[in-house]
């Protein structure tokens, strides 16, 4: 079945399986590999893309659902890596292996997208479904800040 999506702003035809994970679609199709596989039941987010501006986790949804809609993954954040949120990234030296941060930059971009200027409750908890095993919470709250020009906690 072919599924006719946008994907990083270019029109897309997938010749899919409707219930191929999205996951499995942008990484093995595509070759859109900035989206990783964690635990594949949404967990970790480390699959987290967005579907029309929202986020979603792509190991779970199956690509019928991006059928006629639009997918933003990390690569198409930017093209260069200009999004002020992967400069914040940089800037702070957030990741340590660097495995979860894709779907970290990808949830606070839908957060910064719906509250420019956020609470550290709302960062923590916007981002509270996206799991980093070497424990970078406090710089990725730091770098979301940062992109977000608000102050710096002292």
């Amino acid at each position: 079945m072919t599924i006719r999506v946008r994907i990083n702003g270019v029109d897309q035809e997938l010749d899919v399986d409707p219930e191929m994970p999205l996951l499995w679609a942008l990484r093995d199709v595509l070759g859109l590999t900035g989206t990783k596989y964690g635990c594949g039941q949404a967990l970790c987010g480390s699959c987290t893309v967005h579907l029309d501006g929202q986020v979603v986790r792509a190991c779970v949804t199956p690509t019928r659902r991006a059928a006629d809609r639009s997918v933003t993954t990390i690569e198409g954040l930017s093209k260069d890596g200009s999004h002020p949120l992967q400069k914040a990234w940089v800037d702070l030296g957030v990741p340590q292996c660097g495995f979860c941060q894709a779907g970290q930059i990808m949830s606070a971009a839908a957060l910064l997208a719906e509250k420019p200027k956020p609470t550290n409750a709302e960062i923590e908890q916007s981002l509270a479904g996206n799991l980093c095993r070497c424990g970078t919470y406090t710089r990725i709250r730091a770098a979301v800040k940062k992109a977000a020009g608000l102050p710096e906690e002292g």
